[in-house]
């Protein structure tokens, strides 16, 4: 009997980390990662949601979402389109913003006591800070706001300017 039991605890005890004769379970706690999750995360970043949020609505640590996205290549991949679809989605609402846009809206409006719709049109401006947000990104070093010009050159010679002081 004592020998079943010294087999039974062989095969269901993880073995100690760093054991290299060890077999079978490599010990360590289940993951509770859930199939559904993947559908559940693609959904929530394409809210806009960070793994922080994710992590916190699976009721789990940062680092377990990390752990799954290695482990769970369609964990990864649903992440990896949902925050790609909300990026591009975001980027292309500021290139409209940036260039300006319009579309076709209504207003309800009450006429000789009666609530009418009307449909009308609406313009929107360029927004020049959307536009310095975007050129910033795309092409940092033609429009950051600090500029590195070089003065130094072949056949370049240095000009010194004598001010005449305020006291005369």
């Amino acid at each position: 009997m004592s020998i079943i039991f010294k087999l039974k605890l062989k095969t269901v005890m993880p073995a100690k980390k760093g054991n290299k004769y060890a077999q079978g379970n490599k010990g360590g706690r289940r993951s509770n990662f859930k199939q559904e999750y993947c559908e559940q995360a693609y959904k929530l970043t394409l809210l806009g949601a960070t793994d922080k949020e994710l992590a916190d609505f699976f009721h789990v640590k940062e680092q377990t979402v990390n752990n799954w996205k290695k482990r769970h290549k369609e964990f990864f991949e649903s992440l990896k389109r949902g925050k790609e679809l909300a990026d591009s989605s975001v980027a292309n609402r500021l290139y409209q913003r940036a260039l300006g846009f319009e579309h076709d809206s209504e207003e309800i409006k009450v006429v000789d006591g009666m609530v009418e719709r009307v449909p009308i049109r609406k313009i929107y401006a360029p927004d020049t800070t959307a536009a310095i947000f975007w050129l910033k990104n795309r092409q940092p070093a033609k429009w950051r706001d600090k500029q590195d010009v070089n003065v130094e050159g072949e056949g370049l010679t240095p000009t010194v300017i004598i001010l005449p002081s305020n006291n005369r």
